[in-house]
């Protein structure tokens, strides 16, 4: 039995590594629910472990958000903010440092992922419309939005994930986190002002197709005020952080525009399962005694994961193997202390952008440019996401010296 459930271990996070299973239609998401339904399956762990394996609160977190981020794009908001900020007359320097700061600022209130999806069409399309490379603008927003969530502990999967978990002061984490990301976008648009100075425009105009929902003020302001209360609960309430979520994503689902299935439509169901996947695939791998083994070989090889540094080190490394949130789900039952919080968040989240599959915010980036004929390769990210993570990672590790 443990060497089924080893063997699953693996591989499920083999796929993380690969993306999926090669010769096969199933994404990270598949193979980790592939790999929960075998262990289920074959008994290795009884269906109430792997129920208590489930952290509840970080769910109910992160659909929250989902809600509350449905309600703003419905409504138009992405849309009218970046057709607002893209129709200025700016100058292209000027324009990039724009949308590095309402990418970054969106980011750490309705998740990286949310903003990416919702903000590339229309940036990519008033981009070709106005006759501008479009490639440095989404580079931009990619890396902003990664940098701008780290900055509060909602502002990707991971950082609900361990905010929820090791039990993360809201307003403290906002303290150390937010200079950071400020001098990381700061970072980004330095690199690409530098990498992009003559290739701001393209030849000619090419197709731009708007399909982006028509604005409605009363929706987006009601989405708007619900997400200011909700982030002020947050910082002043005493109540748990997922209830407060909850109880803002259910005002927003009373609605008499929006029918439910459209807003649930647009929440990211396949992230919540693989949250689930992995909660029960690193359950079944603990109560076999996996953790207790690495640990121990970790330490017999002289590596801690107490040590600050070889924390910080080890999270951007697997974060870019194993992408932000399986690489968190792997560290998280060998971290303890909240003190560590901080250094596991920053970390995974600004190595995102060091590659493309760094983070799913990168992909999201990519492949919606894609579809609107603009083609952003690895190397073309890379000129920009290596630079950009390792200074930011430095500045970090900088800073978090500082409150250490």
């Amino acid at each position: 039995m443990n060497a089924l459930i080893i063997a699953i271990y693996i591989c499920v996070y083999l796929s993380m590594l690969l993306g999926g299973i090669p010769g096969l239609k199933v994404d990270r998401t598949g193979a980790a629910l592939l790999g929960a339904i075998i262990l289920l399956a074959g008994r290795c762990l009884t269906e109430q472990q792997a129920l208590e394996s489930i952290d509840v609160p970080t769910l109910a977190l992160l659909f929250g958000m989902m809600v509350i981020s449905a309600q703003l794009r419905l409504g138009g908001f992405y849309g009218r903010i970046t057709n607002r900020i893209v129709n200025h007359d700016l100058s292209p320097s000027l324009l990039l440092a724009s949308v590095i700061g309402f990418g970054g600022a969106l980011s750490a209130f309705l998740t990286n992922d949310v903003v990416c999806l919702a903000v590339t069409p229309s940036l990519t399309q008033l981009c070709l419309r106005k006759k501008l490379n479009p490639v440095p603008f989404l580079i931009a927003l990619a890396c902003a939005a990664n940098i701008g969530s780290a900055a509060t502990l909602i502002g990707n999967p991971q950082n609900i994930l361990i905010g929820e978990s090791l039990h993360i002061s809201f307003n403290g984490y906002l303290l150390i986190a937010l200079p950071i990301c400020l001098l990381g976008l700061i970072v980004v648009w330095g690199v690409l002002v530098f990498q992009y100075q003559r290739q701001w425009s393209l030849e000619s105009e090419a197709a731009a197709d708007d399909g982006e929902n028509a604005f409605s003020s009363w929706q987006t302001g009601k989405g708007l005020i619900v997400l200011t209360l909700l982030v002020l609960g947050f910082m002043l309430a005493p109540w748990p952080r997922e209830l407060l979520a909850l109880g803002a994503a259910g005002i927003l689902l009373f609605s008499r525009t929006f029918y439910s299935r459209n807003v649930m439509g647009l929440v990211d169901w396949p992230l919540l399962v693989l949250f689930i996947s992995l909660f029960i695939v690193n359950q079944a791998f603990q109560l076999a005694g996996g953790m207790d083994w690495i640990m121990a070989r970790t330490h017999a090889a002289g590596i801690s994961l107490e040590d600050p540094g070889t924390l910080f080190l080890s999270t951007a490394i697997l974060s870019n193997l194993v992408s932000n949130v399986p690489a968190i789900m792997l560290l998280l039952p060998m971290t303890e202390g909240s003190e560590m919080g901080p250094l596991l968040a920053i970390s995974s989240t600004l190595a995102g952008n060091f590659i493309i599959v760094g983070s799913v915010a990168n992909i999201i980036v990519v492949e919606s440019a894609r579809l609107a004929g603009v083609k952003i390769d690895f190397r073309t990210h890379a000129r920009v996401g290596v630079p950009v993570t390792i200074i930011s990672l430095l500045v970090a590790w900088f800073w978090l010296q500082l409150f250490s």
